[in-house]
């Protein structure tokens, strides 16, 4: 039986993960047990555990205005925190799946594929890019561009003006096993819709509100990759 071991383990993704009968042997450590910013702590674990597989979800993500108000915090862990847990992977060279965002494209055409140009419309964005600065020195990785939400979609208004490929944590969850040994980057989410559309879908009674003091247009990314992956093992 293959091991895996989650940082973020009390998080949505991994909360979804553990509903989830599979294969594997999964750890979710605590802080206490695995502490990103202590390299030592990250080694020490997976020494004793000898994980085939590092899923590094832990970080920092909402709110985003905290990426503006503490940059101190949005730095140590979500580019030192990264930085920590790669030379630990690579030291004993555990494949490392690294959750980044599909916010590191610019958002101004939309449907972005994996080998277009970057640039991170917001703080967050720019730190989960930072993280993926120190995981793309490291080969055995794949660095999985993601826009996910909870389900179900829980907000009173949706943005009817952009453009986006929501997906939840669930539907993640399903097709996680199929893209485990893949390496590179990799854009994970839905169809191209409005987030109004995407959230109606579940709530008909959602209102529409504007997104564009929050978001450029066109946030979406090309899940073409995905698709063909996706073929091919089913």
């Amino acid at each position: 039986m293959k091991k895996i071991v989650f940082t973020g383990g009390t998080g949505r993704f991994a909360s979804e993960f553990k509903k989830k009968e599979n294969k594997f042997k999964v750890y979710y450590p605590s802080k206490n047990q695995l502490n990103i910013l202590n390299l030592k702590s990250i080694t020490n674990y997976i020494k004793q555990k000898k994980p085939n597989y590092f899923i590094h979800c832990a970080g920092l993500s909402r709110p985003m205005s905290i990426h503006d108000k503490d940059i101190s915090k949005s730095i140590n862990l979500n580019i030192i925190g990264t930085s920590n847990v790669v030379i630990a992977c690579a030291k004993f060279n555990v494949k490392l799946i690294y959750f980044s965002t599909g916010y590191v494209y610019p958002g101004k055409k939309g449907n972005y594929r994996e080998d277009e140009p970057i640039k991170p419309f917001n703080n967050y964005a720019w730190s989960k890019l930072g993280g993926e600065c120190s995981v793309k020195l490291y080969k055995n990785s794949l660095i999985l561009r993601l826009i996910m939400c909870e389900k179900p979609f829980n907000h009173k208004t949706a943005f009817h003006d952009i453009d986006s490929n929501f997906i939840f944590h669930d539907e993640i969850v399903r097709v996680f096993p199929k893209i485990l040994n893949k390496k590179g980057v990799l854009n994970v989410g839905g169809e191209i819709q409005t987030i109004y559309k995407f959230a109606k879908k579940y709530n008909p009674k959602i209102k529409k509100a504007s997104g564009r003091k929050y978001f450029p247009p066109k946030i979406s990314m090309n899940i073409s990759k995905l698709k063909k992956i996706l073929k091919k093992k089913s």
